[in-house]
């Protein structure tokens, strides 16, 4: 079934460290800003930062499991960074239905990331076919 303008779903978690140091593993980005505790002291965020795509993976969770999902697959996703994520940060991402193409099943979500305090830390759209799961 397909969902319907308004729409709206999120999904919470945090970072650790470790969990940076994982995704560097996974990703193959090892910038120091986010491996190299004393690398990234000396740069504008005074510490280490997540990488930004730690939070992209968050909004494609929402997508794939909650809404629309099992069977959503990308079209496109547009990503304006706003903010770092710190480690031990909780960061939800949410998804809201905007449009709606039935005869394709293609679906077009606002998308973003919000820290505990609020702060939009990503936004952008999403673009996704919806396959019927049967």
């Amino acid at each position: 079934m397909l969902p319907k303008v308004g729409d709206k779903a999120s999904l919470s978690r945090s970072i650790s460290p470790e969990e940076i140091g994982q995704f560097a593993a996974v990703s193959g980005d090892f910038n120091p800003v986010h491996v190299d505790e004393e690398f990234a002291g000396k740069t504008r965020f005074g510490g280490r930062i997540a990488h930004g795509m730690w939070s992209a993976s968050l909004i494609s969770a929402v997508l794939g499991t909650k809404l629309p999902g099992p069977g959503t697959i990308y079209l496109s996703q547009t990503l304006a960074f706003k903010a770092p994520v710190r480690p031990g940060e909780t960061i939800t991402a949410t998804v809201k239905v905007t449009k709606v193409r039935e005869d394709k099943r293609i679906v077009t979500l606002h998308t973003y990331c919000e820290n505990a305090e609020g702060q939009r830390i990503v936004d952008g759209e999403a673009v996704v076919l919806h396959e019927e799961v049967v």
